[in-house]
């Protein structure tokens, strides 16, 4: 009889430490990266009032099943469900969720243990490290400035999105001299050609004839009407070694047209004064592009800028000359300004990308993954945060897209728990406590009426 009411009391105990984990649970219903818990039972043990029997074939005796009776229960385990929770669009940069089985590795400092985690909410300190709560994401900062790939045999370091790396500061991008420009478009061929006309002081073969007036008048009226089409003039900025900027014009000019094709000169100017020699460009019958004596331009910047000339190679095989309107653009141009960080993307392969105020972007980082053997067996340690256990094994550093999953910008894991089925084992535990409850009060009650057999 006493048996029976502690197996109740056992009873109790676990239907309430069951209810505790569900409650918790529900609690963590909204928690970004929360994993949900799960409550098993089993038998503590039995007391054998008879063991086993054999059976004896000669005496016709039958074998016989031991008499076992149980003393309770306890629990079996409180296992942690590590099912993905659905993700939640946020739109914010630096929220990450993953699409796999790996955790984000943080740190306190760099003498800390490392901690693992589920939970992306990101942001960014005064000093540009990523952080969770005050935990630093763990990655690589340095990489291949050719390839752009990252060094991930190296050991972790704390990712600083303005520091560290084969750049030192990132806050800004240096600038960059333009060395390439690259033109293309259409000439139109219906443009008037303007003639050059001359005097030679040679009598002999005069170039024009003063005394042919109508013939003169004619020509300097060509030579002055300068219709639209006539010129071209395409304008375009480079810039020096100290990111200066300098604005540069191409006028493209018709000279003559036959049946073999068209001529063009070409002349540059910057900032609107002619100081570069005039070049020629040919086309043939078909409109398409002959030859260019302009290959390249040396830019003189002023003296007081603090900077030396430098040279800008210049490739107008994209040129035409059809009967279309003037189209010529520069469809490529190298070389810009020095440019301040002004945000970051980061992509699904985990690296972090900076976008500058110059339009340029360069790699400030990349994050790591770690994934183990039985991620079921780390431990909490709260703020959804886990540490590694003998049963969970050792951590692998991994980058998103390997095994432990890809990144997924912009949204959040939720918690995992399940509504629905948390209410159910709700209302079963809660039946599980009150039966248990009766056990008790029944083997109280079957006590009382034994005390009362004396009266």
């Amino acid at each position: 009889m006493m048996r029976s009411m502690f197996s109740g009391v056992s009873g109790l105990r676990v239907h309430q430490t069951k209810m505790d984990v569900i409650g918790n649970n529900i609690a963590n219903v909204n928690t970004v990266g929360f994993k949900s818990g799960r409550v098993t039972f089993q038998e503590v043990f039995s007391q054998t009032l008879r063991g086993a029997g054999a059976p004896d074939i000669a005496l016709g005796r039958g074998g016989t099943n031991p008499m076992q009776v149980g003393l309770g229960l306890g629990l079996a385990s409180i296992d942690t469900i590590m099912t993905r929770g659905n993700p939640q669009r946020t739109d914010n940069p630096t929220d990450l969720s993953i699409e796999g089985d790996g955790f984000f590795i943080v740190r306190k400092s760099n003498t800390d243990t490392y901690y693992f985690t589920r939970a992306g909410n990101f942001s960014i300190d005064e000093y540009g490290f990523l952080n969770l709560n005050g935990m630093i994401v763990q990655g690589w900062l340095d990489y291949n400035v050719e390839t752009g790939e990252f060094y991930t045999e190296r050991d972790l370091v704390p990712i600083n999105i303005f520091e560290g790396g084969p750049i030192q500061n990132k806050r800004i991008i240096p600038p960059k001299v333009t060395e390439n420009a690259v033109f293309s478009g259409n000439l139109n061929s219906d443009a008037l050609s303007i003639e050059e006309y001359n005097a030679t002081n040679d009598p002999s073969e005069p170039d024009l004839s003063i005394s042919d007036l109508d013939s003169a008048k004619a020509a300097m009226e060509k030579l002055n009407e300068v219709r639209p089409g006539s010129t071209c003039r395409v304008p375009f900025t480079v810039y020096d070694r100290l990111g200066n900027a300098h604005e540069i014009y191409l006028n493209f000019i018709k000279q003559r047209a036959d049946a073999s094709g068209s001529e063009w000169i070409v002349f540059a100017e910057p900032d609107g004064q002619t100081t570069f020699t005039t070049q020629t460009v040919l086309f043939d019958a078909n409109g398409k592009l002959i030859n260019s004596t302009l290959t390249s331009l040396i830019i003189t910047p002023p003296a007081s800028l603090g900077t030396g000339d430098f040279e800008v190679k210049i490739n107008l095989s994209g040129l035409t000359c059809f009967s279309a309107n003037n189209s010529v653009n520069p469809s490529s141009i190298d070389g810009y300004p020095t440019g301040k960080f002004v945000n970051l993307s980061i992509g699904s392969d985990g690296v972090i990308t900076g976008i500058y105020s110059n339009g340029q972007m360069q790699p400030l980082g990349l994050i790591a993954l770690a994934s183990f053997s039985n991620p079921a067996g780390l431990q909490k340690a709260g703020d959804t945060l886990y540490l590694v256990t003998p049963n969970s094994g050792d951590f692998v550093k991994q980058k998103p897209g390997d095994s432990a999953g890809v990144l997924n910008p912009g949204t959040l894991e939720m918690s995992n728990v399940d509504l629905a089925k948390e209410f159910t084992e709700m209302i079963i535990t809660q039946r599980g406590f009150q039966a248990n409850s009766r056990i008790i009060t029944t083997s109280d009650e079957m006590l009382q009426e034994l005390v009362a057999l004396k009266r």
